[in-house]
């Protein structure tokens, strides 16, 4: 499977304007060069259309960085620089690009930034698992992080130091158990299958691809021999649809039979679909894990 260079899902270009590095590649009326921002909130929605009644596309998560091409009633066009997709986000969502460096990440599934290092006061927002932060200070058993204009507090267990990787993915995967399915999210208030692979693959130094089509086109080397060949770890795509091979016989997996990521029985899987005409057509297989206990 190939992806489209100019798939429009990572292309900022419309019929009336298009970032300016693609002139050469696309006609456009209209060529516009981008402002880089960044992310103000713990998440912010992508929707396919200006509008809160759209469907929402993917999620961004705090300090990502964010190339807005056009900024209009409210809301501003652009690209995430994450995994370069391409959306619609409201635009009070997005602040100056800092160009920071990082220090720590977020490995928690998610953690509440404080206004000061106390667990009693008010948070002012949630942070998310692959989040990455500056600490500039700590107290105690909290680190002092850019978040606002004041600054939060975040306790420090939850972050660890950015060249920190965890690189068993699976158990990764296995802390968004129960986490409710969400179509276009990436964070454990609600995701989607592609998305579950995406955070747990970058805890462990892996960038991936947002979508599951984009995941089976360039993630690991493709197994060949089929379920008999598939291995712990392996990701098992169907159409639209990703999942991992926890271990022999069983899958792991955000999926909208569960509406939440769960384990399910592989046998159980190939069952309930079986009229479904949605056969596993690829199996990639990974960086090598560590032993599951």
């Amino acid at each position: 499977m190939k992806i489209d260079p100019f798939d429009h899902r990572l292309t900022p270009a419309r019929a009336d304007i298009a970032a300016d590095f693609l002139e050469a590649d696309i006609d456009a009326p209209h060529y516009v060069s981008g402002e880089a921002c960044r992310v103000l909130s713990g998440t912010l929605s992508v929707r396919e259309a200006p509008d809160p009644a759209a469907r929402q596309s993917t999620e961004l998560l705090f300090n990502e960085r964010f190339i807005a091409y056009e900024r209009k009633d409210g809301w501003a066009w652009g690209q995430n620089q994450s995994d370069g997709y391409v959306g619609y986000v409201r635009e009070d969502g997005l602040g100056p690009d800092t160009e920071a460096t990082y220090s720590h990440e977020v490995q928690a599934l998610r953690s509440y930034v404080f206004p000061e290092p106390d667990l009693k006061s008010i948070p002012l927002d949630m942070l998310h698992l692959s989040t990455r932060v500056r600490v500039s200070d700590t107290d105690g058993n909290y680190s002092r992080v850019d978040f606002s204009e004041t600054g939060g507090w975040i306790y420090t267990p939850h972050l660890c130091d950015v060249t920190e990787v965890e690189p068993d993915y699976l158990s990764t995967a296995e802390l968004f158990m129960g986490a409710p399915y969400g179509w276009g999210g990436r964070s454990s208030f609600g995701l989607d299958c592609s998305a579950l692979v995406q955070l747990a693959l970058a805890r462990a130094g892996i960038t991936a691809p947002r979508d599951s089509d984009m995941q089976e086109a360039a993630i690991g080397e493709i197994v060949e021999g089929g379920l008999d060949a598939a291995q712990p770890g392996d990701l098992l795509f169907t159409a639209g649809h990703v999942m991992f091979l926890a271990e022999p016989g069983m899958l792991l997996h955000a999926n909208g039979h569960h509406m939440a990521v769960a384990y399910e029985g592989l046998a159980d899987f190939m069952h309930r679909t079986r009229d479904m005409d949605i056969p596993i057509r690829t199996i990639r297989r990974l960086p090598s894990i560590p032993e599951m206990e």
